[in-house]
């Protein structure tokens, strides 16, 4: 028989008795606590899953956010092929004018050629002032009447090119303000449920905080496009005005021109007279 001649003392055996319910407790403990945390944690956290776990304020926010961006990139290549097309057209206009020794042959250049509307519409409308005029051509104030007649056709022409590019500054001026209202009424219902819930864990508030912060960032992806897109058509505009204003400086230096020889205003009213 063998007898074991250094037996454990009886602290170290309840020592080691404490020990254990301690780490027994712990783990009890730890289990329980982490288990709520990972349920807090929504299912997906990308943009479309933290949409569908928004709040319906929220969503609706950033629903409108998202039609006024698709409503910006709709104007873009709506009034961006419109503009273009205008400003080639414009050019071959004061290609064609500046070719033309008077305003017979301006006309007679724009009937030959395709594709010259705007040049037609300024010629005609000097035309039309030339034939109420009756006779009086050789006068200052038949010049000043044909320069009124041609301003109110650039004007017309640039107001219908302006259609629709007060809806860029609108949307640019406005949606942060709006995607701003959509993060604070997120965070107010953020702070609602942590105050329900009597936790202050970050597991607990970071999803709704970042479900409110989608909104400023919907807000920001809307305004910043339409505010590149509104000053690039400002731009695009104003090059566009001063490509009329050549070409109806043109005909006018034509019709000063002919002034000097009454025989080439008669011409040109009497091809006004066959059309």
């Amino acid at each position: 028989m063998i007898i074991n001649k250094n037996p454990v003392p009886a602290s170290h055996k309840s020592i080691a008795c404490i020990a254990a319910l301690l780490l027994s407790h712990t783990a009890m403990a730890a289990t329980p606590a982490s288990a709520p945390l990972t349920a807090l944690l929504p299912a997906d956290m990308s943009p479309l899953g933290m949409f569908y776990a928004a709040d319906h304020v929220v969503k609706s926010v950033l629903i409108g956010l998202i039609l006024a961006s698709l409503a910006t990139w709709v104007v873009l290549l709506v009034k961006g092929s419109a503009l273009f097309y205008a400003r080639k057209e414009a050019d071959r206009a004061i290609a064609l004018l500046r070719q033309s020794a008077s305003l017979a042959d301006a006309i007679a250049r724009t009937a030959a050629a395709p594709k010259q509307a705007l040049a037609q519409l300024l010629l005609s409308d000097v035309q039309e002032e030339l034939a109420l005029s009756h006779q009086s051509a050789a006068t200052q104030t038949l010049k000043e009447r044909a320069g009124f007649r041609q301003e109110q056709i650039m004007a017309q022409k640039a107001r219908q090119m302006t259609q629709g590019i007060g809806l860029l500054a609108t949307i640019g001026s406005v949606a942060p303000f709006v995607g701003l209202f959509g993060t604070v009424w997120g965070i107010m219902n953020s702070f609602i449920g942590i105050a329900a819930s009597k936790s202050t864990n970050l597991a607990t508030v970071a999803p709704g905080i970042a479900e409110a912060l989608l909104a400023t960032a919907a807000g920001l992806v809307a305004a910043i496009p339409a505010v590149i897109i509104y000053n690039l058509f400002s731009r695009g505009i104003n090059h566009y005005k001063a490509l009329l204003k050549d070409a109806s400086a043109q005909i006018l230096l034509m019709l000063s021109r002919d002034l000097d020889v009454p025989q080439r205003l008669e011409i040109g009213s009497s091809s006004k007279a066959k059309d």
